[in-house]
C-alpha cells in the first residue's frame, strides 16, 4: 500500500522590514509555506495530507484529480503521489498542446497519467468525479478504475479544510491573517483554526470572487470576522497587469522573497494597497500566508 508520511519542514515565520511598513506602523510577517518541501510545497500539501490518508484507509492506490494546464494542485499531487507510492491521474480541462508546458512536463515526469477532457465533459467529471464511463476509455488498465480515490479540483473538500486548519497553528496572537483565495478552501481551514477575534482576509485571484463567501460557508461555520477582497484579481485567474508585475519585481528586490502573479503576487499587491489606504490601524500585527506556487 502507498505511504502517507511525507516529511515536510515547519514553515518559518519571517518578519518584513522596510521604510514603507515603518511609515504606516504595520508589523507584517510572512508564513513561508513555500519552504516546507522542494516539490510538495505551500498550501497544497495541507490540502492533500488527509485526503491521501483517507485514500489509504479506503484501500485505494490511485489518486485522480482535476486542474488546468498550469495547475499548482496537479504539480503537488503528482509529486506527492510519486514520493508516497500512489498511481496518479490528472484530468485536464482542454486539449493537449505540445510541447508540454513546464508544469505538465513535471507532472508527467512524476508518473502522472494525463487525460484531456473538453470543457463540458470536464465540468461534469469535476463535479461528479470518478465516473467510470468517462475514465474507462482513457485508462490502459481498465481494472484501475475501481481503485481510484478522487480529489476535487484544487483539492478543496472537508479533508483539505482539516489540513489547512494546521496552517493557523501559532498565529492566534496576530490581529489579521490573510491569504490568496482561489476556491476559498485554504481560508476556510485557516479561519476554522483561529479565534473569532482574529480578522481573516482573503484576496480573490479570479474575477467575480463574491461567490467565495458562499463556498467558504459550505466548508466551515467559522466565518466570523472574515472578509474577501475582490478588486485585486488583475483581470481574472492567471491574468496579470504591468502594475502587478512591477510590484512583484519591486517586492522581490526589497524583501528577497519570490512571488508569482497567479496567487501570491495578487495577495501582497492587495495587502500593500490596503496598508497605503490606512485600511488597518497603526500598530496592527498582520501575517500573510505565502502559499507557494510555480
Amino acid at each position: 500500500m502507498p505511504d502517507t508520511q511525507l516529511v515536510v519542514a515547519e514553515a518559518p515565520l519571517q518578519k518584513l522590514v522596510s521604510p514603507f511598513l515603518e511609515k504606516y506602523a504595520i508589523s507584517l510577517y510572512i508564513k513561508r509555506l513555500d519552504l516546507i518541501h522542494p516539490t510538495v510545497k505551500g498550501n497544497k500539501w495541507y490540502k492533500l495530507k488527509y485526503n491521501l490518508a483517507e485514500a489509504v484507509r479506503q484501500g485505494k492506490d490511485t489518486i485522480e484529480t482535476f486542474g488546468g494546464a498550469y495547475s499548482n494542485h496537479l504539480y503537488a499531487t503528482a509529486a506527492a503521489c510519486n514520493l508516497l507510492g500512489f498511481k496518479a491521474i490528472g484530468k485536464l480541462r482542454g486539449e493537449q498542446s505540445l510541447p508540454l508546458n513546464p508544469v505538465l512536463s513535471f507532472v508527467v515526469s512524476q508518473g502522472m497519467q494525463l487525460i484531456y477532457l473538453d470543457r463540458n465533459t470536464y465540468r461534469i467529471a469535476s463535479k461528479h468525479q470518478n465516473l467510470p464511463q468517462i475514465l474507462a476509455p482513457h485508462l490502459q488498465n481498465q481494472n484501475a478504475a475501481t481503485n481510484i480515490y478522487s480529489i476535487p479540483e484544487g483539492g478543496s473538500n472537508l479533508f483539505a479544510v482539516q489540513g489547512c486548519q494546521e496552517i493557523a497553528a501559532g498565529l492566534k496572537n496576530f490581529d489579521v491573517v490573510c491569504c490568496a483565495c482561489g476556491t476559498g478552501c485554504t481560508l476556510a481551514g485557516i479561519s476554522a483554526g483561529l479565534p473569532s477575534k482574529v480578522q481573516k482576509i482573503g484576496f480573490a485571484v479570479l474575477k467575480g470572487g463574491e461567490f467565495l463567501y458562499q463556498d467558504i460557508q459550505k466548508l466551515t461555520t467559522a466565518t466570523e470576522n472574515l472578509q474577501i477582497m475582490t478588486n485585486y484579481h488583475a483581470g481574472g485567474y492567471a491574468k496579470k497587469t504591468p502594475e502587478l508585475l512591477k510590484f512583484i519585481a519591486d517586492f522581490e528586490t526589497t524583501y528577497n522573497i519570490p512571488l508569482e502573479y497567479v496567487y501570491t503576487g495578487k495577495l501582497f499587491y492587495g495587502l500593500f494597497d490596503l496598508i497605503q489606504q490606512n485600511f488597518f490601524e497603526r500598530n496592527t500585527k498582520i501575517v500573510a500566508i505565502h502559499t507557494g506556487g510555480v
